[in-house]
Formats: C-alpha cells, structure tokens, sequence
C-alpha cells in the first residue's frame, strides 16, 4: 500500500466523521455554483432588474465563498484534534512530521476533491430548477438552460485554491504538540470550568451599552460601530463567562438540582458551555446576521403590502405647472375609460409650511401640509377618518401617520405672522397617500384662503378605482395601465422642465400605486431569493458546527457513561440527561440570535417608518428553530445511538 492509498484508507474508515462535513462542503459548492451560473448567463443582463439581480448575485457569491473559509477552517481544526491519538501513535511507529503533514494535506485534498465534483455535479442536476426558481421569485422572463462552462472553471478554480491553502494552514495545528500531549488526546482530565466575576460584569456592560445605543433612536455609522463591538463582544463573553457563572449559580439550589438525572446535566452543561463558547459564539453571530437580514426584508416586503392596501388611490397627481392640468387628466382618465373602468376623480388644495414652537423650542420646526376641511370631508369616508370637531380661526385638526405629536400651545407659522393651535389629533397610517408631509392640518376654508395671500397653494388630484383594492399581479389591468401612464408622465416631465423659474428641474408628476408597489417587490424579491439561499448555508453549517463538536467529543462521554452504567444508571436516564445537553446546545443560540435581532431591527426600521419589527423577528426566528429543530433529532438519534453501544 503506497502513502496515497493510505490517505485514502483513513477517509473512507473515518467516514462517519467525514461524511457531515464532505455534505457540508458540496452543499456549499454547489450554491456557489448555482450562483455563478446565474451571474454568466446570457441573458441575465437584459432582463429589467438583470443590473440589481446580477450585482446582488456577485456580493452573494463572494458572502458565500468568504464564509466557506471559515467553516473549512474551523471543520478541518476540529477533525484534526480528535485524532490527535492517532497522529501520536503513528509518530512512535516512526512516522516523520512531514509526513504526517503530507498525510493530512492528501486526505484534506481528497475531502475538497471529492466535494467539488460532488457540488458542481450536484449545481448541474438542479440548475434548470434553480434558474426556473429564481425568475419565479423575482419575477423575470424564464431563463434557459446553457452549458456553464464559465462557472465551473470558477468554481472548480476557487475551492481547489480555498481547500489547498486551508490544507497547507491546517498543518500549523499540530506541529508543535509533542508525541505524549497528541497520545492523551481528549482523555486528559478537565478542570473544573471557572468564570470571572469581572469579565462576567464586563460582558453585562457591554450588552446594556448596545441597548441603551441602539434604544436613543438616533442612528449614525458610530452608533453602529458601537452597538456592533459591543453586542459581539458581550456574547462572547456571555458564552465564555457569564452562562458558566448563571450555571453555578443554579447547582448551589440542592432542591432542584439534586433531583432524578438533574445533577448530571447540569454539571455536564457547565463544562459543555465553556469548552464550546468559541463555537457557540460563532453559531449565535451567523444566526444574528442571518436573522437580521431575513427580518428587514421580510419587514419591508410587509410594509410595502401595507402600504398598498393602505393607499387608497391608484394615481395621484402633484400640479406645479397649472397649463398643463387640462391635457393630462385627458390622457389619464382616457387610459382607463378606454379599459371601461369606472373611477372617482378628487381633489385638494395644499400649502406646505414649517411650523416653530417658540414658547419651548424656538430651533426646532415641523414640516406641515394645511388642507381645506371642506375638500377632506368629501375623502372622509374613503379614508375612514374620525368626524371631525367644529374649526374656528388659527386652529386646526393634526393628522398624523407616526408617534411624533405637535405641541397644543400655539405654534407659529413661518413665512406669515399667524399662528395656530392644534384642537383635534387624529392618527392615519401611511396618510392614506394624500399628504408627504410629516403632518397635514385640516384648517376651516377662509382661513386657509387668508394662507394663500402669504404662501403659496398647489393642486393635487386623486383617483380612486373601486376595483382596485386588492394586491395586483404583473399581468392585470392595474399594472399595465399604471406602467403605461408613468412611462407617459416621464416623458411628460422631461418634455415640460425648465417652464417654472424658481424649480428648473420641476414638472407635473404623477404617483402610481401599483408602480411603487411592483418598484419595492422587485428590490425585495431578489435580496429574498439571496437571502433564502444565504440563510439555508448559515443554518446547515451551523448544524455541522454542532455536529462536529458532538462527534469530537463522543469518546469522551462515552467512557463517562460507561462509568456511570456501572455504578446504576440506565439508557432510559442516559438518553433523557444526553438529551437535554444537546438540546441545550442546539437551541440556546436561537433565542439570542432572536433578541439581538430584535434589538439591531427595531431602530433601523424604526428610522424607516416601517413598524412590522416583531411579526419579522419572530418569524424568522421560528423558521431558525424549525429548521434547527430538525437538526437537533437528526445529530440526538446519531449520538444517543452512539452511546447506546457503550452502556453495560
């Protein structure tokens, strides 16, 4: 048997070990590759968000490539410490270092061969599928099927040279142990894990410094930098010190503790948490990104139906050059009278204005938009407003679409010597796409007409379908008609600037509902269909993460429960107490990954007036635990199985 065969013998023995992390790498393999058939295809670029999908693609690429370095590093480490043993006795069989180097350089080569093929075999299986999937999801003409010869030289080309320079790293792992330290390998005694009464109050600081960042509301790249230093740190060192401390604080309570196989899981865990923070750190930081990422596209994606369903006009059209009113509500009233769909035309009058509250703050000033309350009563109706109290000189009714109040002291009005005083609030979501305002003030009509001697009024019309109350898809009558009349209204704009002298660059402008809709959907679709893949790489590896610690560390609790079947205990209580480790270990990243996620998320969407924070987190992170959930049987059923054979 030459050396090349005898690498090839210790894969295929030690395939049990192998098999999760060779799976591992293919799958990542192959979702590079699918990627990369997707970025060479032909006719990607012409497709309408063929730029966006394409650019997205590539950083999704490079976030799949750069990860995989991580996860074959770490993966190639810890198969490397449990066969320590192994390397020990070949050395005193006469074994040179360089040898043994050359052995781990061949089989980790092997491993990276074997998993290339595999995933670029795999990416060529399922790329017609994949490519159908994608233009589904991002709502793109088909893509057909081409031989993807581009992408497998770059796929092939990058992961050997990723597997080649891990392999060749990897070696630094174990040329300083000595023969005797790699013969004891994992049985050497543990030490009682200890924890820093300091470092624990010091992880505690850090955490509450990202609450307390985070929680002001006012968000810039150092309020970032802080919040993410301190948010990473703190759960390291929550992993690290702080849970080993919270468990001995636990085992001092003999009432619970010392109850059934309580005792043994617990002082199990403590060990477990400690000689796994690195890897639980690294599992709970890829579940946060994943996590935070999945929820601010879900969040999006779910304000953007909202705001659909809450608009309740199809087109709405800002006047500013009144010469041309006539001849382009002709052509989009004609657009749907030609499609035999019945509409409402309204109208409003409005008058943008900052207001100052010099009785508190005389620096600080409110954007506002004043109507006339007879031309809002006619909308009331439609836009399911509270009826509205009697009006008299200088007050007016607040309508607002956030938390953000004015003042009831009198405020004044910029531009002019009135003020005003708010008498009514009412709050609407969204303004139901009548006003752009921060606020809009419904004011009685002659004192609106006095306004109009100092500030400066414009038209806004809107049309209201009845028929068109619900989603709309690319092929219905909404979306068509609504791309005609924007292409149109561009046009138009283009044809019409330069006529207002105080606004060279402004023109009539119509807002179409269904096109700002498909607009924000198209951007979404194709980070969620990123996204999708990008989460299902983080959750399988860190499944493989778990898993590859758990076989590391199955002789070792092997022989402990082998012991303890000596002394009395049984499979029954050996399951129930192996159980819960695992699920312990499994699951405690779940609900962290959750609370940082809502953390990092309810600032960030808070500054973008998007407030489906909570059904978001919550959301992604169930979908988390069902998939870690599935994980978690599958990894128990193996090692349970596992120490089975070693009960008495």
């Amino acid at each position: 048997m030459n050396f090349p065969q005898f690498a090839f013998n210790n894969v295929r023995r030690n395939g049990r070990a192998y098999m999760a992390y060779l799976l591992s790498s293919a799958f990542m393999v192959m979702i590079f590759f699918t990627f990369a058939v997707f970025i060479y295809h032909p006719e990607i670029r012409r497709a309408p968000m063929g730029e966006l999908t394409l650019i997205s693609m590539q950083v999704a690429a490079y976030v799949v490539f750069i990860f995989a370095i991580f996860f074959v590093l770490y993966s190639i480490s810890a198969f490397l410490k449990s066969r320590n043993k192994e390397f020990g006795i070949l050395m005193m069989l006469g074994a040179q270092p360089g040898q043994i180097n050359s052995l781990i350089f061949l089989e980790n080569m092997i491993i990276g061969t074997v998993a290339i093929v595999t995933g670029i075999a795999g990416g060529l299986l399922l790329s017609k599928l994949f490519l159908l999937f994608s233009t589904k999801m991002i709502d793109i003409n088909e893509l057909a099927f081409y031989w993807p010869m581009k992408a497998i030289v770059l796929t092939a080309s990058c992961f050997v040279a990723l597997f080649m320079a891990i392999s060749l790293f990897t070696l630094l792992f174990i040329r300083k142990n000595r023969v005797l330290e790699l013969l004891k390998g994992s049985s050497r005694p543990k030490r009682e894990p200890n924890a820093s009464i300091w470092l624990s109050i010091l992880g505690a600081i850090l955490m509450t410094i990202g609450f307390v960042v985070l929680g002001k509301g006012t968000l810039s790249p150092k309020v970032l930098i802080i919040a993410a230093f301190s948010g990473i740190s703190s759960t390291y060192l929550f992993y690290s010190q702080l849970s080993v401390l919270i468990i001995r604080l636990l085992k001092r309570n003999r009432k619970r503790v010392w109850r059934s196989t309580n005792l043994l899981w617990i002082s199990e865990i403590s060990y477990k948490l400690k000689d796994n923070a690195r890897m639980l750190f690294l599992v709970t930081v890829v579940t946060s990104i994943a996590c935070i990422s999945a929820g601010f596209v879900l969040a999006v994606d779910q304000d953007n139906k909202q705001q659909f369903l809450n608009n309740k006009f199809a087109f709405s059209y800002d006047v500013i050059q009144p010469e041309h009113i006539d001849a382009e509500l002709a052509t989009i009233e004609q657009s749907m009278q030609e499609a035999g769909i019945a509409f409402e035309r309204y109208r409003i009058d409005t008058i943008a204005a900052g207001l100052r509250n010099y009785a508190h703050d005389p620096t600080t000033s409110s954007d506002v938009e004043f109507v006339r309350a007879s031309q809002i009563s006619e909308l009331a109706t439609l836009l399911e407003l509270a009826p509205l109290q009697h009006l008299s000189e200088q007050t007016a009714v607040a309508v607002y679409p956030g938390s953000n109040r004015l003042p009831r002291q009198p405020l004044k009005l910029e531009g002019t010597e009135s003020s005003i005083t708010i008498e009514q609030e009412i709050g609407m979501r969204q303004m139901g796409g009548v006003s752009h305002a921060g606020v809009m003030l419904i004011v009685e009509d002659a004192y609106f007409t006095q306004l109009t001697a100092d500030l400066s009024s414009r038209q806004k019309y809107f049309y209201h379908v009845p028929s068109w109350t619900q989603l709309p898809s690319q092929q219905d009558e909404q979306s068509k008609i609504g791309t005609e009349l924007y292409a149109w209204n561009q046009k138009q704009m283009d044809k019409n600037r330069g006529s207002v002298p105080d606004c060279p660059n402004c023109a009539n402008y119509l807002t179409v509902r269904s096109d700002k809709y498909w607009s924000t959907k198209n951007t979404t679709s194709v980070f969620s269909f990123i996204g999708i893949f990008i989460a299902l790489i983080f959750s399988i590896s860190t499944a493989s993460f778990l898993y590859f610690k758990l076989h590391n560390e199955l002789s070792a609790d092997s022989r402990t429960y082998h012991a303890l079947s000596k002394i009395g205990l049984s499979s029954r209580e050996m399951s129930a107490a192996a159980t819960k480790q695992i699920a312990f270990i499994f699951f405690i990243p779940i609900p962290i990954s959750a609370i940082q996620t809502l953390v990092v998320l309810k600032p960030v969407l808070g500054y973008m007036k998007i407030s489906y924070v909570n059904t978001a987190t919550f959301t992604v992170a169930l979908a988390f635990l069902v998939a870690q959930t599935v994980y978690f049987v599958i990894a128990r059923s193996r090692y349970v199985k596992a120490l089975q054979k070693m009960m008495v």
